[in-house]
C-alpha cells in the first residue's frame, strides 16, 4: 500500500518537529547551558575549530535558526540543510574517530548520521500540509528531489567549506602558542 499525501504530510510534521526541536535544544544549550557561548567556544577550539567563539556563535545561530524554521515548516529544505551542515561538521570533528555507536567513549557517530539522514528526508518531504511553506504556496516547489538536493548539497558543501577553511586539528590555539 502506497503512502498517500496525508501520510507524507504527517511524516513531515513528525520529522520536522523532532529534528527542529532537537536543534533548538542544542542551540539553546550552546548559548545558555553550563558553559554558555564561552564554554562552547573553548570546546570548539579544543577540537580544532578556530576561532572558537566564531564557531560557537555560528553553530548556535544555525541550530536555533534552522530549528525554528523546521518547527514552522518555513523554507524547509534550507532549514534541513542547516541541520545537515552542523551535524556533518560534528561528524567529522568530534564523532568519526570514536566509531559508530553513541555509547562508545567519546560518543560515536550514529546519532549525528541519523540526524543528517532524517534532515535529508525532511528536505525531500518538504514542509507538508501543516507548514508555512504550504501557506505561502511554495511547499510543492521545495519538495521531492529539489528539496533533497538543497538539504544534502547545501548542508554538505557548507560543512565541507567550513572544515576546509577553519578546521585545524592538532594545532595549538594561538592563545596557547
Amino acid at each position: 500500500m502506497a503512502v498517500d499525501a496525508a501520510g507524507a504530510d504527517i511524516a513531515s510534521l513528525v520529522l520536522r518537529v523532532s529534528v527542529g526541536g532537537t536543534l533548538v535544544a542544542h542551540g539553546w544549550n550552546h548559548a545558555f547551558g553550563g558553559g554558555r557561548i564561552e564554554g562552547t567556544a573553548g570546546w570548539f577550539e579544543s577540537i580544532g575549530l578556530r576561532p572558537g567563539r566564531l564557531h560557537a556563535l555560528m553553530a548556535t545561530g544555525t541550530e536555533l535558526g534552522a530549528g525554528v524554521l523546521l518547527l514552522l515548516g518555513l523554507l524547509t529544505p534550507l532549514a534541513a540543510a542547516g541541520a545537515v551542515g552542523t551535524m556533518a561538521v560534528a561528524f567529522v570533528t568530534a564523532h568519526l574517530r570514536n566509531g559508530f555507536f553513541i555509547f562508545r567513549p567519546g560518543q560515536g557517530y550514529e546519532y549525528v548520521v541519523m540526524i543528517i539522514l532524517v534532515a535529508c528526508a525532511v528536505g525531500a518531504l518538504g514542509g507538508g500540509a501543516v507548514s508555512l511553506d504550504r501557506a505561502l504556496g511554495v511547499a510543492d516547489d521545495l519538495a521531492g528531489w529539489p528539496g533533497l538536493a538543497i538539504a544534502a548539497l547545501a548542508g554538505g558543501l557548507g560543512a565541507a567549506l567550513l572544515l576546509a577553511v577553519y578546521w585545524r586539528p592538532g594545532e595549538k590555539p594561538e592563545s596557547a602558542a
